[in-house]
């Protein structure tokens, strides 16, 4: 597995999970759901990595 990819997959999709609430109005950076949802993103950008690392090598 290429780290690399990982690590960026898991950073851009977390920053993305964490703007989602300014979508809906929560427009606190450091609420519970922006955190949360940063903490999901990030774990989805994990996997994303993982997914994309397999097909690449």
């Amino acid at each position: 597995m290429n780290k690399m990819i990982i690590i960026t997959s898991a950073t851009i999709v977390g920053l993305l999970g964490g703007a989602v609430p300014f979508l809906f109005g929560d427009t606190d950076p450091f609420s519970g759901w922006s955190i949360l949802a940063g903490t999901i993103g990030g774990f989805v950008g994990i996997w994303l990595g993982v997914v994309i690392s397999n097909r690449v090598s």
